[in-house]
């Protein structure tokens, strides 16, 4: 009943990745540690904001490529590949890190298949014995960033999906272990299809002549507003520029390839366009408990500007997103840290908020488009029993 999306992408060996950073044009990962020496970055939010944070036609043409490639052809390559090292010992964060290296697939997802691997590598001998390695593979995943709310929902949620059915207790451990790799691998293509069902059940909410507002890169939102377009709907898109990684700027570019109407808003701009939008439509990086989202900086504003104006706001999340925590407030919450580039010197008298997400509570939220259906926030909570149950 869970399924899949969203978002990110190439993972290098951390050598490499320093040593680009001190090529890079726009440095914002050297440029921050500079500023900020022994600060301690998000591993996810490092690797996005390299990423995304200069957006080139070369880039997006790459991506365009390898989005146009076939995904399953690309598995089978990674899984041949492992296959051929047969002197080195299994590793489930160079499983995961091989997995992300597919441009569409999400961390979450990516941590998924890798726990997947791990059963149908597992010398063990008893079931107790294959449960403790899957514990331990999925405690190594979480650890991997401990700031990505999606890594160690999934992670979570794997966990129950797979070991949660009585005939383990019943088969002997040949039988039990192929169960158990039968419903990783089912987890594994239901995760994968969710943002497709997304799409699909938002497509409803998007009309002929509305104007709709997005806020940082989704993947989710882009293919709901992809399916729409495909669906030869008439809408219009107002677009974030989501400093300090631009973001929307891809956004904007995705948009303008599929002959969208789109207009690019300085992030101050909300407020000041509001009256044109007919509804706000952002992804999360975590559904919480109370029905509130954690999510990319500046959407808990636009949330409070959408509210005032008596304009909807929809989120688009995939279910393995659902995490058992309850913000009370903005720093109610594991510091999640990213590299900023102001583009000129800082004094070291100025503090700079490196904070990459904030929290929006329930009561400005309208509905969550979920693969487990349309949902309203209230009901969050009783998804979540049924997930973790």
């Amino acid at each position: 009943m869970w399924y899949r999306s969203a978002s990110f992408i190439l993972d290098k060996q951390e050598q490499q990745r320093k040593d680009a950073a001190e090529s890079r044009p726009l440095s914002l990962v050297s440029t921050a540690m500079t500023e900020n020496p022994g600060a301690n970055v998000s591993m996810y939010y490092e690797t996005r904001a390299a990423h995304h944070g200069v957006v080139t036609s070369d880039w997006l043409a790459q991506a365009q490529a390898a989005v146009a490639g076939n995904a399953d052809d690309a598995a089978v390559e990674n899984n041949a590949s492992g296959g051929e090292e047969k002197g080195k010992k299994f590793s489930v964060v160079d499983e995961f890190n091989n997995w992300r290296k597919q441009p569409e697939l999400a961390e979450a997802v990516a941590a998924i298949r890798a726990l997947a691997s791990v059963i149908r590598s597992s010398q063990a001998k008893t079931m107790m014995e294959l449960e403790i390695e899957l514990k331990k593979a999925s405690d190594s995943l979480k650890s991997w960033d401990t700031t990505s709310i999606s890594l160690t929902a999934g992670c979570d949620i794997f966990m129950r999906y797979v070991t949660r059915t009585s005939a383990l207790d019943r088969e002997d451990f040949g039988s039990a272990k192929s169960r158990l790799l039968e419903r990783a691998e089912k987890f594994g293509e239901i995760s994968y299809k969710a943002r497709r069902i997304i799409a699909m059940l938002s497509q409803d909410f998007i009309f002929d002549g509305c104007t709709i507002l997005v806020h940082g890169f989704s993947r989710v939102v882009l293919e709901a507003l992809r399916t729409a377009a495909e669906n030869k709907k008439l809408f219009r898109v107002l677009c974030t520029e989501g400093r300090p990684d631009r973001s929307g700027l891809r956004v904007s570019n995705e948009l303008a390839k599929l002959d969208v109407p789109v207009k690019l808003l300085i992030d101050s701009a909300v407020a000041y366009s509001m009256d044109e939008v007919d509804m706000v439509l952002v992804g999360a990086d975590g559904v919480v408990e109370s029905g509130g989202i954690i999510n990319m900086m500046g959407t808990y504003q636009i949330a409070l500007v959408a509210k005032a104006m008596n304009k909807p706001m929809y989120v688009a999340a995939e279910s393995y997103k659902f995490a058992r925590l309850y913000p009370l407030d903005q720093k109610d919450m594991a510091p999640a840290l990213r590299p900023i580039d102001f583009g000129v010197p800082i004094p070291s008298k100025v503090e700079v908020e490196r904070s990459a997400r904030d929290y929006t509570p329930p009561q400005y939220l309208t509905l969550l488009f979920t693969d487990l259906g349309v949902l309203t926030p209230s009901v969050v909570s009783d998804e979540l029993i049924q997930l973790y149950l």
